[in-house]
C-alpha cells in the first residue's frame, strides 16, 4: 500500500508540471483523482472548526483593549537611574513575613531564618492608565530600577529558586512598584550567655541601601511594627519569642550616611529541657554522695565506692554540659556555676570521710602510744604513774616514793604545749622521744571521730539548701 502511495504522488507531481509520466494509465489517474477529491473536504471542514472554537474561546477579544505591554512600559526607560533622579531622594517601604527561624547556634552565634521582604516605592516611569495591576514574571526584573538592600550581619545568604527564582514584581497603574524576594539568610547575633540556660538574647535584623546613601533613598517601615508578620506564631526548640518592635535608623560609614531599618526581637530560653537534663541529675548526684553520712566508717570499699563514682560521673555530666558551648569563653555561665557547686559538695563528701577515717584511725594511735609510754616509764624507774585517759581533764603529779631521786611528770595527749619532764632515770631519752610524737598527734585529734559524721549529716543539706536559694533568686530575678 506505501507503494502504491508513493506511485501517485510521483504521478501527480508529473501532472502538476504538464507532463505525462511513465507508466501512465487512465485508471490510475482516475484513483489520483478521487483521492484528491476525497482530501479536500476533509482540509476545508479541519480549518472551518478551528476558526469557530477560536472564535468561540475569545469572542469579545479586541487588541485595542489590551493592558499596556512591557514593552510600552520600557520604551524609554533606563533601568540604571533611580525613579525621581536628580528630584530628592525616593521613599521605600518595607515589610517582614518571617516563615521560619531554623537554627540557633550558641556556638557560632547567630541565627538562621527564612524570611518574605517586601518593598514598595513608586516609579512614575511606569505610570499607565486604568486601575488594575500588572503582575509579571520575576525574571523581568532585570529590566528595572529594584533597590540595592541587603542584610548587614548576614553570614551568607540565598534566594530560593525552585522551581523559578522566588522573586515577585507587581507594577500599580499609579507608577507603585512591589518587589517581594524569598530569602534564607544566616545572620549574626551577639549573645550574653552568662545567664545560661536562664538567659535572654536580644537578636537584630538589619537592612541598609548599598550604595545609594540618604540623600537618594529613604527606607521606611509600611506600618509600624505591624510590618513584621509570623513572629506571634513561631514555634521553636529552645526559646519563645519574648517581644519584638521595629525602628528607624541611620548607618554612619565614611562613605557617607545610609538608610537602616532595625527589627528587634527577644528570646527567652525555655528552661524545662535544662531542668531535666542537667539540674536533676546533679543535684541528685550531690544528695547520693550524703548516703556515705549514714555508713559505718569502718565500712571502708562502701564508703569509697560511692565518693569516687559521684565524683567522676559528676564530672563527665560536666563535660557533656559543655559539648553546646563555645569552648573558648571569657565568661562564667550560671549552668557552670551550678556544676562547680555541686562538684565541690560531692568532692566534699569524699574528703569528709578521708578525715573522719584519718580522725578514727588516730584515735587508736594515741591509745597505743599511752600504752607503750606507761610501759617505759615504768621500766625506768620502777614506779607506776598515773595517767588519765580523758583528754578534757589535765593529768595529775603522782610520786610514789618521796625519797627518790627521779621524779616524772605525766601529761596527756590532748593537751597542747604539754611537756614531758624526767630526771635522770635511763628512760629519759625514750620518753622524750614519746613525748613529741604525742604532741605532735594531738594536734590533730578528735575526741570524738564518729561526731564528724552526725554534723555533716546536717551540714552539708542545710549548706546546699542555702546556695540553692541564693543561686536561683540571683540568676532569675536579678
Amino acid at each position: 500500500m506505501l507503494r502504491d502511495t508513493e506511485i501517485e504522488t510521483h504521478s501527480l507531481l508529473f501532472i502538476a508540471f504538464g507532463k505525462q509520466p511513465p507508466g501512465f494509465a487512465p485508471t490510475l489517474l482516475k484513483k489520483m483523482l478521487v483521492s484528491l477529491l476525497t482530501c479536500v473536504p476533509l482540509f476545508l471542514f479541519l480549518v472551518h472548526s478551528t476558526c469557530v472554537l477560536s472564535g468561540a474561546k475569545h469572542p469579545d477579544r479586541n487588541d485595542s483593549d489590551l493592558s499596556p505591554t512591557i514593552q510600552k512600559l520600557m520604551k524609554g526607560y533606563n533601568r540604571y537611574l533611580r525613579p525621581n533622579f536628580n528630584e530628592g531622594p525616593i521613599e521605600i517601604g518595607m515589610s517582614l513575613d518571617i516563615a521560619s527561624i531554623d537554627a540557633i547556634s550558641e556556638i557560632n552565634m547567630d541565627y538562621t531564618a527564612t524570611i518574605f521582604l517586601r518593598q514598595r516605592w513608586t516609579d512614575e516611569r511606569l505610570l499607565f492608565e486604568g486601575n488594575k495591576s500588572l503582575s509579571l514574571d520575576g525574571r523581568l526584573v532585570e529590566l528595572l530600577w529594584v533597590p540595592d538592600t541587603f542584610i548587614v550581619d548576614s553570614k551568607k545568604s540565598f534566594l530560593h529558586d525552585i522551581t523559578v527564582e522566588n522573586r515577585l514584581i507587581r507594577i500599580f497603574s499609579n507608577g507603585t512598584v512591589l518587589y517581594a524576594l524569598r530569602i534564607t539568610a544566616t545572620i549574626a547575633c551577639n549573645m550574653d550567655l552568662t545567664k545560661y540556660p536562664m538567659d535572654r538574647q536580644v537578636c537584630t535584623l538589619q537592612l541598609e541601601s548599598w550604595g545609594y546613601n540618604l540623600q537618594d533613598v529613604v527606607f521606611y517601615w509600611t506600618r509600624g511594627n505591624d510590618s513584621v508578620k509570623g513572629l506571634d506564631t513561631l514555634q521553636l526548640a529552645q526559646y519563645s519569642v519574648e517581644s519584638y518592635y521595629t525602628s528607624v535608623s541611620q548607618a554612619v560609614y565614611e562613605t557617607g550616611f545610609y538608610p537602616k531599618l532595625v527589627l528587634h526581637f527577644a528570646l527567652r530560653r525555655n528552661i524545662l529541657y535544662f531542668i531535666l537534663e542537667t539540674y536533676v541529675p546533679s543535684t541528685l548526684l550531690v544528695a547520693l554522695s550524703w548516703v556515705s553520712f549514714w555508713i559505718s566508717q569502718s565500712s571502708v570499699p562502701a564508703r569509697t565506692c560511692i565518693g569516687v563514682t559521684t565524683v567522676l560521673t559528676m564530672t563527665t555530666l560536666m563535660m557533656g554540659a559543655r559539648t553546646s558551648l563555645p569552648n573558648a569563653n571569657c565568661f562564667i555561665k550560671a549552668i557552670d556555676v551550678y556544676l562547680g557547686i555541686c562538684f565541690s559538695f560531692i568532692f566534699g563528701a569524699l574528703l569528709e570521710y578521708a578525715i573522719a577515717h584519718f580522725c578514727t584511725v588516730q584515735h587508736f594511735t594515741l591509745q597505743d602510744v599511752q600504752r607503750e609510754l606507761r610501759k617505759d616509764l615504768e621500766e625506768s624507774n620502777g614506779m607506776l604513774p598515773v595517767i588519765s585517759t580523758s583528754f578534757a581533764h589535765p593529768s595529775k603529779v603522782v610520786k610514789r616514793n618521796n625519797t627518790q631521786k627521779d621524779c616524772v611528770r605525766v601529761v596527756t595527749p590532748g593537751e597542747v604545749g604539754s611537756k614531758v619532764e624526767l630526771g635522770l632515770g635511763n628512760g629519759q631519752f625514750f620518753v622524750a622521744l614519746k613525748g613529741k610524737v604525742q604532741r605532735i598527734l594531738a594536734f590533730f585529734h578528735v575526741e570524738n571521730p564518729h561526731n564528724i559524721d552526725r554534723y555533716s549529716r546536717m551540714f552539708f543539706p542545710l549548706a546546699f539548701m542555702l546556695i540553692n536559694v541564693f543561686y536561683w533568686i540571683y540568676y532569675l530575678f536579678l
